[in-house]
């Protein structure tokens, strides 16, 4: 019997857990979900499967659950893949992880691939899905002798139309302190028509493009992480524009960019006797003194927010100048603009959250005149607040890859991510069966050389 070790039971793993249920009572496998908090696990798994607590930093019973499994699925937050993944190498075990790929983990490949074992990384949605699919139209347009001048790519977990209810059009649907926190970490840099754009944290949330999905409305997009180095992993130099991209509605991104320019997603530091302070407290924390004017007219002075903008409804109606106390203690700034979203971005028992992916490819025949331009896109509705089409974008893949591996249907060794044509060729066919499938739509457009 051949057995899966899954750590981490979060938001992400309810469709994770129910496929790898499914395929081990058909394939006679057994299923252990191990987390710090065992309650969690068994409230995501029923029998067969069996749930640990499992601490991974106690390095015997870490070491023990790997020796004893065939795969090992970590859904760990990213800084914690190394800490199992060194266990792997010493227990030689394969492992998948729906993470960006670290230095860390890229590191272990030579030994990954010394030892047969495979370290397949980024295989859940974005990044997961939005490899695979990219991958499958980007390597058919070069089967066609096409020539490829434009790549860009977007993606956005938000709230379905029929649940979109508050002034940011928006709620959580995946990691919250991810969310407080994205776009940290360097520079966005991509590459546009042949130049090479550096978008610094403090100006990311203002450099943002329109993209309208048919069906769906409009979005806008601003740049995610560093899509520099996908032009390697894609095969795609000397194609002049490469973007990577995240996707909110119109007018999330002008508010957001009042708390970076604030100081309220800062996570270096802690502020003093934050059980105690209140949310307007917290927001005058960032402002200069002043005994007289509301702690509201300072932040709109200060961030120069007009009168009739939109900014000034989405930050009242998330109240962060009522009286309201925090009630955490030693709390960094973005830890606490993190537990302020939670109580108003949280999803309703009704709810349902809704994924939206969107590729744009621009080619043309060589010595053409015109060009061509061909859009893909992917929405994917969830069920509720649990089974949400989050879960299911992230857990599917690394799910029916997890099979791949156990079932020897992939044979690579080392560390990959997803764009290898035996990986996602099939992963994209049985994503397929269960709904999560693109469309596309192609136009002719003037070419200007």
């Amino acid at each position: 019997m051949k057995k899966i070790l899954l750590i981490g039971a979060g938001r992400s793993s309810t469709t994770l857990i129910q496929y790898l249920l499914e395929k081990s009572r058909e394939y006679n496998w057994e299923l252990t979900v191990g987390d710090r908090d065992e309650n969690l696990a068994s409230g995501k798994a029923s029998d067969p499967s069996r749930t640990i607590a499992l601490d991974i930093f106690n390095e015997q019973q870490l070491d023990r659950e790997i020796t004893e499994a065939d795969v090992v699925v970590s859904l760990l937050p990213a800084r914690y893949h190394p800490i199992v993944a060194l266990n792997c190498l010493r227990r030689s075990k394969s492992m998948l992880t729906a993470s960006y790929e670290s230095a860390e983990m890229n590191e272990m490949s030579i030994r990954a691939k010394s030892q047969g074992i495979l370290f397949l990384n980024e295989m859940g949605v974005d990044p997961g899905i939005d490899h695979m699919s990219a991958m499958r139209v980007i390597n058919r347009l070069r089967k066609e002798g096409q020539e490829l001048i434009c790549f860009e790519t977007f993606t956005g977990g938000l709230i379905a139309p029929e649940s979109d209810n508050n002034p940011w059009h928006y709620k959580i649907t995946w990691n919250p302190r991810n969310v407080v926190l994205a776009g940290q970490g360097g520079p966005a840099r991509f590459i546009q028509e042949g130049s090479f754009k550096n978008i610094p944290y403090h100006r990311l949330f203002r450099r943002t493009e329109v993209i309208d999905i048919e069906g769906y409305g409009k979005f806008e997009g601003y740049a995610n992480r560093d899509s520099l180095k996908y032009i390697e992993k894609y095969n795609l130099q000397g194609v002049p524009t490469v973007y990577r991209g995240t996707l909110r509605r119109p007018g999330f991104c002008r508010a957001w960019d009042i708390f970076v320019q604030l100081g309220a997603t800062d996570d270096t530091y802690t502020l003093q006797d934050t059980e105690e302070m209140t949310y307007k407290e917290f927001i005058n924390s960032f402002l200069y003194y002043s005994r007289e004017d509301p702690v509201k007219t300072k932040l709109y002075q200060y961030m120069h927010v007009d009168q009739d903008s939109d900014v000034r409804e989405k930050l009242e109606w998330l109240g962060i100048f009522g009286d309201t106390k925090i009630g955490l203690k030693d709390a960094t700034p973005a830890r606490i603009l993190e537990h302020i979203l939670c109580q108003k971005w949280n999803l309703d028992p009704e709810d349902k959250d809704m994924l939206v992916m969107w590729h744009k490819f621009i080619y043309h025949e060589r010595d053409a005149t015109e060009s061509k331009l061909l859009t893909s896109s992917l929405v994917v509705t969830g069920d509720d607040p649990v089974n949400t089409a989050m879960a299911k974008t992230v857990g599917l893949p690394l799910g029916i890859a997890t099979k791949m591996v156990l079932t020897g249907q992939i044979k690579l060794s080392g560390t990959y991510i997803p764009t290898h044509p035996d990986i996602y060729e099939p992963v994209l066919l049985e994503l397929e069966r269960y709904g999560i499938a693109f469309r596309e739509k192609s136009s002719l457009i003037d070419y200007l050389s």
